[in-house]
C-alpha cells in the first residue's frame, strides 16, 4: 500500500463514541486511511471490542478506553492515556453524543434530555477539544516533526435553518452550541491546528432505521440526492478532512447531506 493510499499512516486518531454507528464508520475510515485509532466508548463494550478489531484486521493499532463522559472526572484521564499510547495524538474526534430518541432517554422530560445533551455532546465537546489542543499546540511549539493537529466536532445541518418540534429545539440549540465553539477554537488554536465542524443530516443510523414512514419520505424529500446518507458517508468527509487534501480547510462547517432541499 502506497502513500498515497494510507496518507494517515503514522498518525494517531482517537474518536469518541466509537463503539458503534458514526463513531465505528469514522474510526474505519481512519484506520483505513492508515491512522492507528483509539476506540471510545460509555457502556457498549462489546460494540467498542468489535470496532476495535475491524481496526486491527485493517492492519492498524487499536487502543479501546472506555469512560462515561458526563462524569467530569474521566475527561482528563481519557486525553492523558490517548495521548500515553504513542505518546501523542494528531486527529482527536468528538463524535460521542446521547441518544435522546432511541433509548430509554426519550421517556425523558424535555429539560432532562437537555441538560444529558448539554452535558456530552456540548460540555465534553469543549473540555476534551479544548484539553487535547493545548497539547497540540505545545507540540508544534517544541518543533516536534509532526503532522499539523486536527481537530472534529459533530454539529447538525438542520441549525442552519432550524427545525420545528421538541427533538428540533433541543438539537439545533445544542448543535449550534458546539459549531459556534468550533469557530471560535479555531482561531484560538490557529495556526498550529485546525479545527472543524462536521454537520450530518438524514443519515441512516439506529434512529433512522426504525423511523416511521413520514420520516423515511421526509429524509429523501430533503436531500437533493433522494436518499438517506450512511454513517461511511460522514466517514468518508472526515478521513479527507484529516489527510493533505483537507490540510487548508479549517474553521469551517461541513454539511455532509446531499445538499439539503427546500420544501
Amino acid at each position: 500500500m502506497t502513500n498515497s493510499d494510507a496518507p494517515l499512516t503514522g498518525q494517531v486518531a482517537v474518536v469518541t463514541g466509537s463503539s458503534s454507528g458514526l463513531g465505528r464508520a469514522i474510526a474505519l475510515a481512519m484506520a483505513t486511511a492508515g491512522a492507528d485509532v483509539v476506540v471510545h466508548g460509555r457502556l457498549n463494550r462489546s460494540g467498542a471490542e468489535e470496532t476495535a478489531q475491524q481496526i486491527r484486521d485493517r492492519g492498524r493499532q487499536c487502543l479501546l478506553l472506555m469512560a462515561d463522559l458526563t462524569d467530569e472526572a474521566t475527561h482528563e484521564s481519557l486525553v492523558d492515556n490517548a495521548w500515553a499510547w504513542q505518546s501523542g495524538v494528531h486527529i482527536w474526534v468528538n463524535n460521542a453524543g446521547v441518544d435522546v430518541l432511541t433509548t430509554a432517554h426519550r421517556d425523558r422530560s424535555f429539560e432532562e434530555k437537555l441538560e444529558l445533551l448539554w452535558q456530552v455532546d456540548v460540555l465534553a465537546t469543549m473540555r476534551l477539544a479544548r484539553m487535547i489542543g493545548k497539547r497540540m499546540v505545545a507540540r508544534a511549539a517544541e518543533r516536534t516533526p509532526s503532522p499539523p493537529g486536527l481537530i472534529l466536532n459533530i454539529g447538525w445541518d438542520q441549525v442552519e435553518h432550524g427545525m420545528a418540534g421538541e427533538s428540533g429545539e433541543m438539537f439545533c440549540a445544542i448543535k449550534g452550541a458546539v459549531i459556534a465553539f468550533s469557530r471560535s477554537l479555531a482561531r484560538s488554536l490557529a495556526p498550529h491546528v485546525r479545527v472543524n465542524c462536521l454537520a450530518p443530516g438524514w443519515i441512516r443510523t439506529a434512529w433512522g432505521d426504525q423511523a416511521s414512514e413520514y420520516w423515511q419520505a421526509r429524509a429523501t424529500r430533503e436531500s437533493l440526492l433522494a436518499r438517506w446518507g450512511t454513517p461511511e458517508d460522514v466517514g468518508q468527509v472526515a478521513a479527507f478532512l484529516a489527510s493533505p487534501g483537507g490540510a487548508f480547510v479549517n474553521g469551517q462547517t461541513i454539511a455532509i447531506n446531499g445538499g439539503f432541499h427546500f420544501g
